[in-house]
């Protein structure tokens, strides 16, 4: 029956564009990276799959309420041709004749932000956007809305369970430390303990892009994590991002062995591994593949007898990297010395 009604005062929109994502959300440009990013938190599944959209050098946006994934990917086009935020949203409303029960965010490569609230988003609805702030009144659609428009960031939340929800995001973004990710995470969290969805948790997904692009999309997007379907996704997603964040440290690790960077390997390993262990949470097999990579590593640099515990305390961890190692030479990840493979998987 929602459906039919919606509908029936939406008509002419077509029935694909009708998905009541209701949610919260951030899109947000990191000053001192220029980092851009978005997170989102939602009692529907896979919300990763359709709010979240975001382009190195580019932008990011959340399109949401009873959402119409399109303006993803227009925004993004929009940005990159040149429009600022605060155009793009504009434009992808007066291209709308559904817009009233719309909620969009968009923050472009320079910092500026856009919120949009329609006037029928189902309530408690509104957003704020960060660093001076204004609303104006947007007619667009049967009935309007509200957009805020500002620097930095903008939060925007529908169907809550008070009004309290989006300043409490504010607040919380403004006054966290760390990363964008870390920041974009504590408000998702204030959100939550302030009462979040009405009908409670389910899914929510962080996207993080670089300030510029490399030509390389899957170098763009230092963080890219979804939690689908999780009776805490909040929580679930900062697990996953920590450790998304120990990845970061073993590929960082990589590309140092590719460059002969001994030194800074041996860090991005290290840092991996300290991440892993003191992380709850974080299963056991992870720590163990990590400190096997960085002792394969120090074989690799001819550092032996610092090699030999770390693989020792791997196969305590997980013994069936003792399997492993005899695999290794055919692919060169080890030398083919059949004594020094011995050697190693005898380690205790």
């Amino acid at each position: 029956m929602r459906t039919v009604l919606l509908v029936l005062f939406l008509a002419p929109m077509a029935l694909a564009q009708v998905r009541p994502v209701n949610t919260y959300s951030i899109v947000a440009r990191d000053e001192a990276t220029g980092q851009l990013g978005v997170a989102v938190q939602s009692h529907w599944y896979a919300v990763g799959q359709i709010v979240p959209w975001a382009e190195a050098g580019v932008g990011a946006v959340a399109t949401q309420s009873f959402v119409d994934p399109s303006y993803g990917k227009l925004g993004l086009d929009l940005l990159r041709a040149g429009k600022s935020a605060p155009e793009t949203l504009r434009a992808l409303l007066a291209g709308d004749a559904a817009c009233q029960v719309r909620q969009v965010g968009v923050v472009d490569a320079s910092g500026n932000v856009a919120t949009f609230t329609g006037n029928r988003a189902m309530l408690a609805a509104g957003g704020i956007a960060g660093e001076s702030g204004s609303a104006v009144a947007v007619p667009c659609g049967a009935a309007g809305g509200v957009m805020h428009i500002g620097r930095g960031f903008s939060v925007q939340a529908n169907l809550m369970e008070n009004d309290r929800v989006w300043p409490a995001m504010k607040k919380a973004y403004e006054e966290s430390k760390g990363d964008l990710a870390e920041r974009m995470l504590a408000a998702l969290e204030a959100a939550q303990r302030e009462g979040g969805d009405i009908r409670g948790k389910q899914s929510a997904a962080l996207i993080v892009v670089n300030a510029k692009p490399s030509g390389r999309s899957w170098h763009d997007r230092p963080f890219d994590v979804r939690v689908d379907d999780h009776p805490e996704p909040i929580a679930e997603l900062r697990r996953l991002v920590t450790l998304h964040r120990a990845y970061n440290h073993m590929n960082a690790g990589d590309l140092a062995v590719e460059k002969q960077d001994n030194e800074a390997a041996l860090r991005e390993y290290s840092a991996a591994a300290k991440i892993a262990e003191s992380t709850p949470g974080i299963a056991q097999s992870r720590l163990a593949e990590m400190l096997f990579w960085h002792a394969v590593a120090l074989v690799n640099m001819n550092r032996v007898d610092e090699a030999l515990p770390l693989f020792a305390r791997t196969y305590s961890l997980h013994p069936a990297w003792r399997e492993m190692v005899p695999r290794m030479p055919r692919s060169g990840l080890l030398p083919d010395d059949v004594a020094l493979i011995a050697r190693i998987v005898a380690a205790r």
